[in-house]
């Protein structure tokens, strides 16, 4: 007797199964849920922590050694979790942007010609990979804060830079007149320049590019804006003026753009072996060059089969972060680390942790899958 068949549905013994055995599934889940909530609950009750989210608006009344945004130990935990995020992205961008520079570099080195240039490259992603991420940041920042000499006798490798065991200061460049007008300024010479990518389209839209630079200069003019460079020197026995990147931040840095560029190389270097050398050939019979072939025919089809590992690449960059506690870089784990021993609230903390990692991983995935439609095959 067939299957009895309800709407188009397959009501078959199979089916029914499958069902059953999913409600199964889902009740045990959410009863495990329910579980270690009661079971937390009742611990928290039993030591005499109230629970709840209700700190978050006290005073944190701890330091954060160096971030983004302003902070001052008299600020509220929620402030200080969100200037630990601050930081969190900080290094997720730096660390994200550095591997995947040089993970294309090391990609090309390897599938150089040149057996040295290829042997050397080899021998760097394989010792990368296989030595622990944590290991790495320890020698970063044992070497960047026991191998440079004291502020006394600092290192001057160029004009204005200096490099000592408390960090390296380099000169940056400072908008000198209001932070508003430097804005307004700098937004219409954007929506200039982006117009004037259009200009093919119409006499219309140069004009109306070459009016919005015009507008940004004068903006700048009347608002006296203009870029002062800020040199280090020393006073004392502290240092003043320029930008000072921390041993923390220097040894999370180039921990995570070394480890992390090895395997954006091998993806890299996978993506481009994995186009067919016919379309090498074909750059050859029209006359480009090898950098012209691989820009102009290779890489566009190599990303299509890049893109994908490297979304899974970029969230373990920014899972990564987490380790900057190791170095002691107030990241976001850090100030949750903190917070829980001075309030007591594990279960909230954690939680916290977990909701801000899982946002930042489903954002940077929901990124990368529309590149990745960008560059398929089929779009729909």
């Amino acid at each position: 007797m067939p299957p009895r068949r309800i709407k188009g549905r397959d009501w078959s013994g199979a089916r029914l199964r499958g069902l059953a055995l999913q409600g199964l599934a889902l009740a045990a889940a959410l009863g495990g849920v329910g579980w270690l909530a009661q079971n937390a609950a009742f611990n928290l009750a039993d030591r005499g922590i109230a629970g709840g989210f209700g700190f978050l608006g006290r005073a944190a009344s701890f330091p954060i050694s160096e971030s983004l945004l302003r902070y001052r130990p008299s600020d509220s935990f929620g402030w200080a979790f969100v200037v630990g995020l601050g930081n969190t992205l900080l290094i997720s961008v730096v660390a994200g942007v550095g591997a995947t520079v040089l993970g294309f570099g090391l990609a090309l080195i390897r599938r150089s010609a040149n057996p040295i240039a290829a042997g050397f490259a080899t021998v760097v992603v394989d010792s990368l990979r296989n030595t622990p991420v944590v290991v790495q940041l320890l020698f970063w920042y044992s070497l960047f804060t026991l191998a440079l000499p004291g502020l006394e006798a600092a290192l001057h490798p160029a004009p204005g830079v200096l490099l000592s065991n408390r960090g390296a200061f380099l000169p940056v460049a400072h908008l000198r007149g209001s932070e508003l007008l430097g804005l307004v300024a700098l937004t219409l010479a954007a929506g200039g320049l982006g117009v004037l990518r259009l200009t093919r389209r119409g006499w219309y839209r140069a004009l109306a590019a070459v009016a919005l630079l015009l507008a940004a200069a004068g903006v700048a003019f009347a608002g006296g804006l203009g870029l002062q460079i800020s040199s280090p020197h020393r006073v004392g026995s502290d240092v003043v003026g320029g930008l000072h990147i921390s041993p923390e931040f220097a040894a999370i840095s180039v921990g995570l753009v070394l480890y992390s560029a090895v395997y954006v190389g091998e993806i890299v270097r996978g993506g481009i072996d994995a186009v067919p050398k016919g379309q090498w050939e074909a750059g050859r019979s029209l006359g480009l060059s090898e950098g012209q072939t691989l820009r102009l025919i290779i890489l566009p089809q190599a990303l299509r089969i890049i893109i994908p590992p490297m979304t899974s690449q970029y969230i373990n960059i920014i899972k990564n972060t987490t380790l900057a506690l190791v170095v002691g870089y107030p990241d976001i784990s850090l100030v949750a680390a903190t917070t829980i021993n001075q309030t007591g609230q594990a279960v909230e903390g954690v939680a916290i942790l977990m909701f801000v990692f899982l946002s930042i991983s489903l954002a940077a995935s929901v990124l990368m899958n529309l590149l990745n439609r960008r560059f398929a095959l089929v779009q729909r």
